[in-house]
């Protein structure tokens, strides 16, 4: 595996408050079941979710067009689990190891009940790749705002 910080660096942020104590939010984030409810932009769903969810662990997400399409999965390693405040994991498209490793950061803040996460997914190899991936999560957050 290349090292993560050896091409060029593209960075997606994203902001993003819900109406839920930050627990909960954390959970919908690391449970599969709770992911198969809300990952992916919309029409797409998620039909499978793997997760072993500590420093080191692995996860895999399959994710399908919408009635019937392929499944296509995105994998990756845990680098840091910190309940519930924060998670850093690698992201890979398995049909796309061109693309190499990009890193996710996700940091949960407790907001008097509701939970506020920053969203920093990086080191996307061209700006295309980084736009095509920020649809993709504001879909997805916004498919988890309406489950929480």
């Amino acid at each position: 595996m290349a090292a993560l910080d050896a091409r060029p660096q593209t960075t997606l942020q994203l902001r993003r408050t819900f109406a839920a104590p930050r627990g909960k939010v954390f959970r919908a984030w690391t449970d599969p079941e709770e992911l198969k409810k809300w990952w992916g932009p919309p029409g797409y769903g998620t039909p499978s979710a793997e997760v072993d969810l500590r420093v080191g662990g692995k996860y895999r997400l399959g994710m399908r067009k919408l009635p019937d399409g392929e499944v296509f999965y995105l994998s990756g390693t845990y680098r840091e689990v910190r309940r519930p405040e924060r998670l850093v994991y690698t992201w890979q498209w398995e049909a796309e190891p061109e693309l190499g490793d990009t890193l996710v950061t996700v940091e949960f803040h407790d907001r008097a009940g509701s939970t506020e996460i920053v969203l920093t997914h990086e080191l996307f190899p061209t700006e295309k790749a980084r736009q095509e991936h920020e649809r993709g999560w504001s879909g997805g957050l916004d498919n988890l705002a309406k489950i929480l």
